[in-house]
């Protein structure tokens, strides 16, 4: 795992090296074992490297083919490199042991289709010596990130943004995604980022530099890849074994990422149940008594794992960190959520170097309560309503709970009815910018009228999970870890896909083929979960510290806050008036206030 940086003057000029550098030291924390700076006629590309495969200096990149014609600089891992090693030895000579070369003899027998053949995740950039032009692609899930902008005759790319601001005189800001974020709570649904003019390379994408033209395209659609199969807990679990089996793969020590939720959990057991690692490292976020605490089930664990670290999140930790965790993560993030995720790796750094997450299986699975809802609406449209009764039946038993039948009403409802809704569910916004807005928003509509349940669960995983994986690279990159999802094989994930709703969600049970692959190695307490917390944070309380309250007093008193033109401002203190008096929850919208106005000083203003 690494970070890749790139200029390509579409001019035929020279380009200054000394931009190259200054890209990398934005990115040093993604790659502190070594650095590379390969800078030819038109273009320069960088790289820094955190040693995970061969970690000798024949790892150094950019890495030539042995043939010289090819270059890369790649961040990621390719899981399956020795099984394409085996096959790649009769037609290339191998110098390392690194999966970065499987990759230059790959795309050197079978030019782009190489990215079929690859298990993983990924995103470089190859160099042809001979054509003078350049191939660069990312991961079918966008698991490794990869942005670019075209400035001043410049193609400049790097996996993180804020490598490319110090190369752009004048910012501005995407009002469109800012829209977007505060109306529907999303960012990364589509290749328009919070800044204008810069993109990130779609999942699924490619691009190419040929003849100073740049283009992108399409390598990888999940829909052309999924077809109904039949699959048993068995051979689900057999799958998912596969999948961690790759990735463990390392030659630096591996741990896990442990929320106590049954994900993460199962990733846990399969590790030191199914692979014997009873010595593997979990490293959890606990609250003590609050409501986000998960110790009882992470607790579960004591009796059979040796090393477990946990940190606790504060009040006083937040303020110490958040302007450091909005800065890490370069563009606005929906929730606090991913700060215990930020401090779970923190925790974690020095003591292993690559972290297996759960990420992904939620998507795949149902694992949200609004997909209650999505599988309500099919089994009402499709006139299974003997089905429906059951279903309902045991939610309400089970959860006690309308929430889901009101998410299937809302699926159910008119147009006309789902945007006058929505309209009022989002307040504090300046009404000028929400109107002017509200008519360009890219979000798509499937997303909040899904045909079926597993229609849903695709939706998802073109425009709604990308958020979740960019904050898992950003937050463990951050403190030099590289970060595994096993849940995110395409092996994995495209027949899990393929599967029926109701072995997804069944008698109210969600994720219900991996509770069942898994009820043997997964303690009781944990597989009969039914609440979905993730890695929360008890932030609504944190909000009413003294700290936070004297700065979002001053915030929203400030004319920089004011200039924003983004929020209403008489409404953003009357609701934090409520929420210092216990009076309602706005800990959403509080988060969102600070993190727009500290993104925009710290990227925009500065």
């Amino acid at each position: 795992m690494c970070g890749i940086v790139g200029i390509i003057n579409l001019k035929n000029k020279s380009i200054d090296t000394s931009s190259i550098h200054l890209m990398m030291d934005k990115i040093a924390h993604r790659g502190p074992d070594d650095q590379g700076v390969f800078v030819e006629k038109n273009f320069g590309l960088g790289h820094v490297r955190l040693s995970i495969l061969d970690l000798s200096s024949a790892g150094h990149q950019p890495m030539f083919s042995n043939n010289s014609r090819y270059g890369i600089i790649f961040n990621g891992e390719i899981y399956n490199y020795l099984e394409l090693k085996e096959e790649l030895k009769n037609d290339y000579k191998f110098i390392t042991k690194t999966d970065t070369e499987v990759i230059l003899a790959a795309y050197q027998k079978w030019g782009k289709k190489c990215l079929d053949k690859f298990n993983g995740d990924w995103a470089f950039v190859i160099y042809d010596k001979l054509k003078n032009s350049f191939f660069g692609a990312r991961d079918r899930y966008g698991i490794k990130p990869l942005y670019y902008t075209q400035y001043n005759d410049n193609l400049i790319f790097s996996s993180e943004i804020k490598s490319i601001i110090p190369l752009i005189k004048d910012r501005y800001v995407n009002k469109k995604i800012i829209y977007e974020y505060l109306v529907y709570n999303r960012t990364d649904q589509s290749n328009e980022t919070f800044f204008k003019d810069i993109f990130k390379l779609k999942h699924g994408h490619y691009f190419t530099v040929k003849d100073n033209s740049f283009s992108v395209d399409r390598w990888y659609n999940l829909s052309d890849n999924i077809n109904s199969v039949l699959m048993t807990p068995q051979e689900y679990r057999q799958e998912l074994r596969n999948s961690v089996k790759l990735r463990l793969r390392s030659d630096v020590p591996i741990g896990v990422s442990l929320s106590g939720g049954i994900d993460s959990s199962t990733i846990t057991s399969i590790v030191f149940s199914d692979f014997g690692l009873k010595d593997v490292k979990t490293f959890s976020a606990v609250y003590n008594d609050s409501w986000a605490d998960e110790s009882s089930f992470i607790n579960e664990y004591k009796t059979v794992l040796n090393n477990m670290f946990f940190t606790s999140p504060t009040a006083d930790t937040f303020y110490k960190d958040f302007q450091q965790f909005i800065y890490a993560q370069g563009e606005p993030v929906a929730s606090i959520g991913p700060y215990a995720q930020y401090k779970v790796m923190e925790l974690a750094k020095g003591n292993i170097v690559v972290s297996l997450d759960g990420q992904g299986a939620d998507e795949q699975l149902g694992g949200y309560h609004y997909f209650f809802g999505s599988y309500f609406k099919e089994l009402f449209m499709t006139l299974r309503f003997l089905k429906l009764t059951s279903e309902l039946f045991y939610y309400l038993k089970t959860h006690k709970s309308t929430y889901a039948l009101k998410y299937m009403m809302f699926y159910l409802a008119p147009k006309m009815i789902q945007d006058q809704i929505g309209n009022k569910i989002f307040g504090s916004i300046n009404k000028d910018f929400f109107y002017e807005y509200k008519d360009v928003s890219g979000i798509s509509k499937d997303l909040y009228n899904p045909k079926s349940l597993n229609k849903s669960l695709v939706e998802h995983f073109e425009y709604k999970l990308e958020h979740l994986l960019k904050w898992d690279d950003l937050n463990s990159m951050n403190f030099s870890i590289e970060s595994r999802v096993p849940f995110m094989d395409h092996n994995l994930v495209e027949k899990t896909l393929s599967l029926p709703a109701d072995m997804k969600i069944n008698r109210s049970t969600t994720k219900f083929i991996l509770r069942e692959s898994v009820k043997d190695i997964l303690p009781n307490k944990i597989y009969n979960r039914i609440d979905k917390k993730g890695f929360s944070t008890p932030s609504d309380n944190w909000f009413r510290s003294l700290k936070f309250r004297n700065y979002i007093n001053d915030m929203l008193n400030s004319n920089s806050f004011n200039n924003l033109n983004f929020f209403d401002v008489e409404d953003c203190k009357r609701k934090y008036k409520d929420h210092l008096s216990l009076n309602g929850n706005m800990t959403k919208d509080i988060w969102k206030w600070i993190n727009i106005y500290e993104w925009h000083s710290k990227f925009i203003n500065n």
